[in-house]
């Protein structure tokens, strides 16, 4: 009959649960339903088995989004291969906002996640190597790493809930319409605040950071 049961032993058998299998599933739902859908919760359905079974594993959600984010950053790098060691930083630190603009939801959590991932450690001695590569003391590029890995984050970030295009063009019309008298910097700026192409703003910013933690003593 269509309606009776099927026994437990005929029903194949469910894979062992791991870490590497729930990260997996994990980013199987980023990709089709996105970060705020990655829970506990949502896993235990997809793997076919309670919550509780997953903390053995994975200690917390913000755990698992610092793992899944630790997985994505293995798409990123490894640096190119010759010519200037600061356009090759500014390459891997573009991929690097690139993925995580595939995915905004991920990078504002990634604000506060910490990741300890392999993936995540591979990337900073990528880093760190460059620099080192530019003859940056160890200490700034240290403390410049994490600068840059902020700014990457926090960019792609900024459009996680992406803004409707009205408040871009209130925003246009406030700076435009600035009164010279009240706020005459941005008044004689507005062209030049709204100005540039994303992508050649994003580069800017990258060598700006570069040039200044080459520049820069860490205090003592």
């Amino acid at each position: 009959m269509t309606g009776t049961p099927r026994s437990r032993r005929e029903r194949p058998a469910k894979p062992a649960l791991s870490r590497e299998g729930i990260v997996a599933a994990a980013l199987t739902v980023l990709r089709a339903e996105g970060l705020r859908k990655v829970t506990m919760r949502r896993l235990a359905q997809e793997l076919d088995t309670g919550p509780a079974s997953l903390y053995v594993y994975v200690r917390s959600t913000d755990e698992l989004h610092a793992a899944v984010l630790d997985e994505l950053l293995g798409t990123v790098g490894p640096a190119p291969a010759g010519g200037d060691w600061r356009e090759r930083l500014e390459r891997v630190l573009t991929d690097c906002t690139l993925m995580l603009l595939d995915h905004p939801d991920l990078a504002r959590s990634a604000l506060t996640a910490r990741p300890s991932g392999p993936h995540y450690l591979n990337l900073i001695e990528t880093l760190l190597a460059l620099l080192a590569e530019g003859g940056v003391p160890r200490d700034r590029a240290a403390w410049g790493v994490d600068l840059l890995l902020q700014h990457a984050t926090a960019t792609a970030a900024e459009h996680a809930g992406e803004k409707s295009p009205g408040d871009w063009q209130a925003l246009d019309s406030a700076l435009r319409g600035a009164s010279e008298e009240t706020h005459p910097h941005i008044a004689a700026s507005a062209g030049e605040l709204l100005s540039g192409a994303p992508r050649a703003r994003m580069s800017w910013a990258f060598r700006a950071l570069i040039d200044g933690i080459e520049r820069t003593a860490v205090p003592d």
